[in-house]
């Protein structure tokens, strides 16, 4: 196992492990709309692009052919899809909301009315999380011959995929950058809309 297998291995597990655990014991500190979002955010991701990816459903490679042996004994393909949902639920799309709530001066208002200030600090967010996982995570699974999936939060799938840029022979691709943009808009909307009917 090379040192940046074991990184990959770590991190992917942390992050999908580590906020499920935080959740779990600040149970009772938390509005009980945060838990609903977890469980709307891991669907939403899932069902959106991390299955499709993950299997090479439409037109694509599974994740098995895309990486290391090493990655495919440690982070099998069956729950492969499963970690990165958690990880893009809560370190992500919950991480995301709290950053905003921080960034307000912790008011309560910034998840019951649409604040465009916030959703570009939620933007910025997904979208620069997903650059760093794409050129420094997943570098070797998502470069340049590499066939993703068409997936409903990628829909334009590898029929239309330009590179957008290079950074130090590192791809960045339009397919996997456009579920974080979706990804962004849906996060946002759900955690107004869940939060009035909760309030």
């Amino acid at each position: 196992m090379s040192p940046e297998e074991l990184r990959i291995i770590i991190i992917v597990y942390a992050s999908a492990i580590i906020p499920l655990i935080l959740l779990c014991a600040l149970w009772t500190k938390i509005p009980k709309w945060i838990l609903k979002l977890y469980v709307i955010f891991f669907l939403v991701c899932a069902f959106g692009w991390e299955v499709w990816f993950n299997y090479g459903l439409f037109n694509g490679d599974s994740v098995n052919l895309r990486r290391s042996d090493v990655l495919n004994q440690w982070l099998p393909q069956s729950i492969n899809w499963i970690l990165n949902s958690m990880a893009d639920a809560g370190t992500i799309s919950l991480g995301g909301l709290y950053l905003v709530w921080v960034a307000s001066k912790k008011n309560p208002n910034v998840f019951k009315k649409w604040s465009w200030g916030s959703f570009i600090i939620l933007l910025i967010w997904c979208v620069g999380q997903n650059l760093f996982v794409e050129m420094f995570l997943y570098h070797d699974q998502l470069s340049i011959g590499k066939k993703l999936s068409w997936a409903p939060l990628s829909p334009l799938g590898d029929f239309y995929n330009p590179m957008l840029f290079e950074f130090k022979s590192r791809t960045v691709m339009l397919q996997t950058q456009l579920p974080w943009l979706f990804t962004s808009l849906i996060i946002y909307y759900f955690s107004i809309k869940i939060n009035k009917k909760s309030g």
